[in-house]
């Protein structure tokens, strides 16, 4: 029987893993990438740690999906997270897991991730070439191959499109696939940012550039005051917002394009109302004669002293034994309830994901093979799929990366048999 020819398009996550996967299934593949090096955007996942995937369960991986988890169902339950760790560890990459389910390598080096899978590839025999595609090489039968910008066709009797989002452009994330999906017929959901920092509608962060807070409730609330996301952990005060884990995923909560947020951080999550209270009262019995200023830094780090005395509305010399019981009552709403009126996001050249792309209505959910164009496969960030932060996204390159290469591989020879 004739060898099925797969070509990838994008070395990166899920490009390398489609690439392998329709190895081990067969086929002959060859790699593109237009990038010296393979796995570029891998390099500063998790703060260049790579938090590759959660361990978690599938429904699991599915709840921290906000958009179009339903087409996910089948290529997750294919490749779990479970599979995913048993895969790298016998790629040679020992693994943990830490807070909040979020797997990383041993070595806490994203660099060991790919080159795990980078030698898997070299020991799997694909070839691997430093090319540019500029379109698809369509029939009437479906899709028969790639052309090169040098003008060089390879043929192919199936091509798998993992090039990536939008974002991270120096990664080499140039939205390149969402052309070649058109070509083919398909819809692309516009992209936009996704797991994003968040721009104040003020100059209030840019008074504390800088300052890191841990162990804070960030609470995003839409113009009708409902809450859209709300989580303890860390966050960072930029000159133009907001950033940090925290921040980036209230950001994948918002319609950005339709809504106006504050964010509000209660800066004493364990402290309740009447123990902040006491706490405050306790602080002015042992030093009544403190200016308010000094006595803050007991309460809060010294950056924010300045723009808490604002916001409270207390004179910052005010000696604390003559703070009155309404000016208690703002400082504690403020320490409890510090708002940032949010303009917008960051552009989506700064966003870890881009969310958008190819419509998923348009791919079958249980091969990743287009609906428009036969032998045409999808993979990773260039489908109109995006999750939460803690290993999630990976997770979705790894899965739909593996059921393209899979299918792709078995899709000729079912022509053929």
């Amino acid at each position: 029987m004739m060898q099925t020819h797969v070509v990838v398009v994008g070395g990166g996550a899920a490009g390398m893993m489609a690439a392998l996967a329709a190895r081990e299934a067969g086929a002959s593949v060859t790699l593109l990438e237009p990038n010296e090096k393979l796995g570029r955007k891998l390099y500063i996942t998790g703060k260049g740690r790579c938090n590759l995937t959660n361990n978690t369960t599938v429904e699991g991986v599915l709840n921290n999906v906000p958009r179009n988890s339903r087409f996910l169902y089948s290529a997750v339950t294919k490749f779990p997270p479970s599979q995913v760790m048993e895969y790298f560890e016998k790629l040679g990459v020992p693994l943990k897991t830490e807070r909040g389910g979020r797997v990383f390598p041993c070595s806490d080096k994203a660099a060991d991730v790919i080159d795990g899978l980078f030698f898997g590839l070299k020991k799997a025999k694909v070839t691997i070439r430093r090319a540019k595609v500029q379109s698809l090489e369509l029939s009437e039968t479906g899709v028969t191959g790639v052309i090169l910008t040098d003008g060089e066709v390879i043929p192919a009797d199936a091509v798998i499109v993992a090039t990536g989002g939008v974002s991270y452009v120096g990664t080499g994330s140039t939205g390149d696939g969402y052309r070649l999906a058109q070509e083919a017929g398909h819809k692309v959901v516009a992209p936009r940012a996704s797991l994003v920092p968040l721009v104040e509608d003020g100059d209030t962060c840019g008074k504390m550039q800088g300052l890191s807070l841990k162990n804070v409730t960030l609470t995003l609330k839409n113009q009708k005051k409902k809450v859209v996301f709300q989580e303890q952990g860390e966050m960072l005060f930029t000159h133009f917002g907001i950033s940090g884990p925290l921040v980036l995923s209230a950001s994948a909560h918002g319609d950005w394009t339709k809504d106006k947020y504050n964010a509000i951080i209660d800066l004493k999550p364990a402290l309740d109302e009447a123990k902040l209270e006491a706490r405050i009262l306790r602080d002015i019995s042992e030093a009544p004669n403190k200016a308010f200023h000094n006595f803050l830094e007991g309460l809060a780090p010294r950056l924010m002293v300045p723009v808490l005395c604002e916001k409270a509305d207390i004179d910052p010399d005010l000696p604390v034994n003559a703070m009155t019981k309404g000016q208690r009552r703002r400082l504690m709403e403020t320490m409890k309830q510090f708002i940032i009126p949010i303009s917008g996001t960051r552009p989506v050249n700064e966003a870890i994901i881009t969310a958008g792309g190819v419509k998923t209505g348009e791919i079958d959910p249980g091969t990743m093979m287009s609906k428009k164009t036969p032998g045409l496969f999808f993979a990773g960030e260039v489908i109109d799929v995006d999750a939460y932060t803690g290993g999630f996204n990976l997770q979705i390159a790894w899965c739909t990366g593996r059921v393209a290469g899979l299918s792709a591989a078995a899709y000729r020879k079912e022509e053929l048999a």
